[in-house]
C-alpha cells in the first residue's frame, strides 16, 4: 500500500495501513477521536486511559484535534514493541469468569455479566454492550458460556509478534554498532 511516507519495516507498514484505513481525507491525518479505533483494529486492548495517553503523544500542534502518520507511527511501534495494551491471554480471561462463578456453572447470564461491565471497572457504554451480546451470548440459552466467548475472543494479534520480531532487529542492530572495530594509530 502505497502511503506516501517512509516505512521501515513491517511494523511500520502494518500501523500504517490500520492508521489509512481512518484517513478519510487521504491527507496523513486521522481525527485524534479515531485513534482508539486504530489501535483496536491493530489488535490493542487500550483502557480509555491508553488512548487518551497516545493522543496526547501524537496530537498535532498546527492541527489540534488531529494526528499525523508519522508521530502516530512512532509513538505506536514504541508502544507496541514493549507490548503495551496487549490482550490477556486465555488463560488470564478464563481466570477471571472462574471468579465470577463460584458455582461452578460454566456461564454467567446476561443480566448478571451485563451489570458487571457496565458498572464495574472501566465500565462499558451501552454501544459497546450492544456490539458484544452477539458474540458472547449463546442464542439457545441467552447465557454467557464463557469458554466459549473465551474462543470467539481468542486470536493472538500478529501485530505484537512482528513487533517483537522489529525490537530484537533494532537491538541486533544496536549491540552490532558498538562492536565495530576500533581504529588504532600507527
Amino acid at each position: 500500500m502505497e502511503v506516501g511516507v517512509t516505512l521501515n519495516n513491517e511494523l511500520e507498514a502494518q500501523i500504517s495501513e490500520a492508521f489509512c484505513i481512518f484517513d478519510t481525507h487521504g491527507d496523513k491525518y486521522i481525527d485524534t477521536r479515531n485513534v482508539g479505533n486504530v489501535l483496536r483494529f491493530l489488535g490493542c486492548v487500550p483502557t480509555e486511559k491508553e488512548v487518551q495517553e497516545v493522543i496526547k503523544a501524537t496530537e498535532s500542534t498546527d492541527y489540534p484535534g488531529e494526528t499525523h502518520i508519522l508521530k502516530f507511527i512512532a509513538h505506536v511501534s514504541q508502544l507496541l514493541m514493549d507490548r503495551q495494551m496487549e490482550p490477556a491471554s486465555a488463560e488470564k480471561l478464563l481466570e477471571a469468569f472462574e471468579t465470577l462463578d463460584p458455582e461452578n456453572k460454566k456461564y454467567l447470564t446476561k443480566e448478571y455479566f451485563g451489570k458487571l461491565m457496565a458498572e464495574e471497572g472501566e465500565p462499558f457504554t451501552q454501544e459497546e454492550l450492544d456490539a458484544m451480546w452477539p458474540v458472547a451470548i449463546d442464542p439457545i440459552t441467552g447465557n454467557i458460556p464463557f469458554t466459549f466467548y473465551i474462543n470467539q475472543l481468542r486470536h493472538k494479534p500478529k501485530i505484537y509478534e512482528i513487533a517483537e520480531v522489529i525490537k530484537e532487529e533494532l537491538a541486533q542492530a544496536e549491540r552490532e554498532k558498538g562492536k565495530k572495530p576500533q581504529q588504532t594509530m600507527f
